[in-house]
């Protein structure tokens, strides 16, 4: 007894000592984590309800933690962006097969309940919106909503229980649906008290009473949902980069030397259509900017409905000032029936901002018109006459034509038509004769230029957004923007204005043709724009089935337009517009930024399986969500793997620090699958910094160019004072075109691509991470020239001195060696400088701050 008390006392003296020596160097005694705590999950009303859903945790139901807080892990799509969104009083519960299932309101009024499926409550699947109250009668008083919905399972399937009729639960009727898979629905049935089991719980988190449910977890998946989070708040941390970080962050280096070497033997073919264009008509881009018509609404046909009505003044009449009245009985078409009438009065237009002519240019007047003869007037801003003709039409619409030549420049000017009795008008239309490649109905010269100027070995167009619309009824059909003017079918375009599609299908070929450049058609995928807020909010709601083999011909038949011969259906067309030969059409895009949904899919596919059995040497081009990350992205490239498609396009849009930090993005992609397009990107900015995080960036592409095919900038164009979204590759008024510093680095890529790219190492004086990134090094070779492309991209605020040892190279001559460099906040006033200097000189001169480089050497 008394030797045990002893040992006893020595073990508890030998405990007390280990534990103060572990006190005293911060070790703690590891405690056991638990197996299962309890998760509550919930959404806020804050920024709208937008958020999306959030979680907490907690061993007692009592004390509860928060992970994030207000960090989404999981947001809604539906509808559109700003107004919509929104995620309310979502649902989160574990079925029997193990998948958690989350199912939420999208707003107080619409008729559809939402649906995600996880496994790991991080990443989750396609969103579904199942319209469960629709044709279940709405009126002022009476919303056909889905409000406070719950589920539990109820014989071997599972009840949803929601209210509706009202903004607010207190005065709602209750509504039910069963189902087994989430997929199909029963009948919604009503008045069934007995479905509401109230299933939420109110939580304090913050001071702050949460309604959401709870569901017990294992404690893995919340230490998983948490380093999730922490990873996203890292990587945002991390993409923070700016000219004013760098300057601390590298505060103390000192100039840098670069050893690199460019073995000409360790070489890879890469895709030679890598730099191309991508046009929307977004930010006045085509009526009033590409398409150089100069008279606004020349057509009569602006709407209300344009700008969905809430701009009174933007109407048929926007435009054009006077005394007229309108009138749409007898017009010169049905697609185009609205027409202005004068009777002893004068109308004016003042085209886009005015309009700009300069002093002996030739320019082709055009109106359709009947009635009294009557005048036609350019003049200046003060009322004076620099141009007239008069025309003398009859009884009946006839179109005249006359060719009209200012006296003096003006960029202030405006169009006047005057009559002393009653004359008809419509189609007034006035074109520069100097437009580019001078075509008739043709582009304006200088924009048209400064676009082909980049060299592009494509264009991707009618959009993007434009292209599959704001509801069905407003998808982009290529057939409505051919033929004649007058018969061709104006339209909304979504970004808040009017598009008369005088520049349309075969103008869109045409340009192509003569910048040189493959055309990129893009289609609709039988469903429209993800910003949708017409017809059904979004996407989830497609053509019907029963009209989408109508639709999956207009795409066949698109093809056949292109490359058909003249005897063809719609060859023939193509040869009346004066294009007799095949445009030679390559490539086609289905779809554009799509939610991938079931909807979706099968919609898609139909279009993808006619087009490849029909056309297979047609290369497809399909579509993996706006974002490169998410469950779109995943999706979509599911669906490109099961069909085999050729290419997929994938979108981003991110700060400066995003390009820097993901150099290595492609270089895990598997090279027997898709290959990509990037159709839209750019960093948030248009100084030098930007432009060379892009620079640095299109190096990286160029080193991926096997599995990376194309890649276009966006938005290409935008209109000063009319732009809905910056920023943007050129800038333009009536009178200038201004490039962006970002267009110059797009135009030295463009004008020195490579079709096989020489592998190089290279060695920095300084093993910093961050510094090693923002260095950049591209070799490529042009097959036909036969020379040596070499790209350097220094984003330091420091020198880098290159030691460039070539390997199986041989120069010819001088080489050419340009610089592109400037204050890494400069927007404006920075030009590429292009010199002839001997090769042992270019290898070895230094790279400035912030610059970008590109030494040609021929080979031949």
């Amino acid at each position: 007894m008394k030797r045990f008390t002893i040992n006893t006392l020595m073990s508890a003296c030998l405990l007390l000592a280990a534990a103060f020596i572990l006190s005293a160097f911060g070790v703690k005694p590891k405690h056991k984590s638990p197996d299962k705590v309890y998760l509550f999950a919930y959404a806020t009303l804050d920024n709208k309800g937008q958020n999306g859903l959030h979680y907490a945790w907690s061993n007692d139901k009592v004390n509860w933690s928060a992970i994030g807080p207000e960090h989404s892990f999981l947001k809604c799509d539906y509808g559109r962006w700003g107004s919509q969104k929104r995620m309310l009083s979502p649902f989160l519960f574990k079925d029997d097969a193990g998948m958690y299932h989350c199912l939420w309101s999208v707003n107080e009024t619409d008729f559809v309940l939402a649906h995600a499926a996880s496994n790991d409550l991080a990443t989750w699947n396609r969103q579904t919106y199942v319209p469960i109250m629709k044709g279940i009668g709405s009126t002022e008083n009476f919303f056909n909503n889905v409000i406070d919905l719950e589920v539990f399972a109820d014989k071997n399937a599972y009840t949803i229980s929601w209210l509706s009729g009202y903004r607010t639960a207190e005065y709602a009727n209750e509504f039910a649906t069963s189902t087994k898979d989430f997929k199909t629905f029963t009948t919604t049935r009503t008045g069934l008290k007995v479905d509401r089991k109230n299933l939420r719980t109110t939580v304090t988190l913050a001071g702050v009473q949460q309604q959401g449910t709870i569901t017990e977890v294992p404690w893995a998946m919340v230490e998983n949902l948490t380093k999730s989070m922490q990873a996203v708040k890292y990587k945002n941390e991390h993409n923070k980069v700016t000219p004013e970080t760098d300057a601390a962050l590298f505060a103390e280096l000192k100039p840098v030397t670069a050893k690199i070497t460019i073995d000409a033997s360790q070489n890879k073919k890469i895709s030679d259509m890598l730099m191309g264009v991508f046009f929307e008509d977004i930010n006045y881009a085509a009526d009033g900017g590409l398409y150089a018509e100069l008279i606004q609404n020349r057509d009569f046909e602006y709407a209300l409905s344009d700008k969905e009505g809430r701009d009174e003044k933007w109407n048929h009449t926007t435009s054009w000032s006077g005394s007229f009245r309108l009138d749409s009985v007898n017009g010169i078409h049905t697609n185009n029936s609205h027409y202005a009438v004068l009777k002893n009065g004068a109308i004016t237009n003042s085209g886009f901002d005015g309009i700009a002519l300069k002093a002996g240019d030739k320019y082709d007047f055009s109106l359709f018109a009947k009635g009294a003869k009557c005048t036609v007037k350019l003049k200046d801003a003060a009322g004076n006459v620099v141009a007239e003709t008069t025309v003398t039409p009859g009884s009946s619409w006839k179109k005249y034509i006359a060719v009209l030549k200012p006296s003096k420049t003006i960029t202030d000017g405006f169009l006047e038509i005057s009559t002393s009795e009653e004359t008809a008008v419509d189609m007034v239309s006035l074109f520069p004769q100097k437009t580019y490649k001078g075509r008739k109905n043709g582009l304006r010269e200088d924009l048209a230029q400064t676009v082909a100027g980049l060299k592009p070995r494509f264009m991707r167009f009618p959009g993007g957004c434009v292209a599959h619309g704001d509801g069905l009824g407003n998808i982009y059909r290529w057939k409505n923007t051919i033929g004649p003017l007058e018969s061709r079918v104006p339209m909304r375009n979504l970004w808040g204005y009017h598009q008369t599609v005088g520049l349309g299908y075969f103008e869109y070929f045409q340009y192509c043709e003569d910048m040189g450049s493959e055309p990129v058609p893009v289609l609709a995928a039988g469903v429209p724009c993800q910003n949708s807020g017409t017809g059904g909010a979004g996407q989830q709601f497609g053509i019907p089935m029963e009209h989408m083999d109508e639709y999956v011909q207009d795409v066949l038949d698109l093809i056949e337009y292109a490359n058909g011969a003249a005897t063809t259906t719609w060859g023939k067309k193509r040869a009346e517009a004066g294009h007799p030969k095949p445009f030679n059409l390559k490539y086609i895009g289905i779809g554009n930024e799509d939610l991938i949904t079931d909807v979706f899919e099968e919609r898609y596919t139909m279009i993808v399986n006619a087009v490849k059995k029909k056309y297979p040497n047609i290369i497809v081009i399909g579509t993996v969500g706006p974002f490169f990350e998410g469950a779109d992205y995943r999706e979509g490239w599911a669906i490109a793997d099961k069909l085999n498609i050729n290419m997929v396009d994938e979108h981003y849009y991110e700060q400066p620090g995003w390009f820097i930090n993901n150099q290595d993005f492609y270089d895990s992609y598997d090279r027997s699958k898709s290959k990509v397009y990037l159709g839209e990107y750019a960093s948030w900015g248009s100084t030098i910094y930007n432009a060379l995080a892009e620079a640095l960036y299109l190096s990286a592409l160029e080193r991926n160019g096997d599995v990376v095919s194309m890649a276009s900038y966006a938005p290409l164009l935008a209109k000063e004072q009319h732009t809905q979204w910056n920023p943007d590759l050129v800038y333009f008024n009536n009178t200038e075109v201004m490039p962006t510093v970002n267009y110059y680095v797009q135009q030295l890529y463009g004008q020195n691509a490579g079709d096989s790219y020489i592998q190089n190492t290279i060695k920095l004086s300084d093993n910093n991470n961050d510094l090693q990134k923002r260095i950049g090094v591209s070799t490529v070779k042009d097959s036909k020239s036969g020379d040596i492309i070499v790209k350097l991209v220094n984003m330091l605020p420091v020198s880098v001195k290159p030691e460039i040892d070539f390997k199986g190279i041989t120069a010819k001559g001088a080489v050419s060696y340009t610089t592109f460099k400037g204050n890494a906040k400069e927007k404006t006033a920075v030009l590429p400088v292009v010199v002839s200097m001997p090769v042992a000189e270019a290898v070895a001169k230094g790279l400035a701050p912030y610059s970008f480089t590109i030494i040609r050497i021929k080979t031949k």
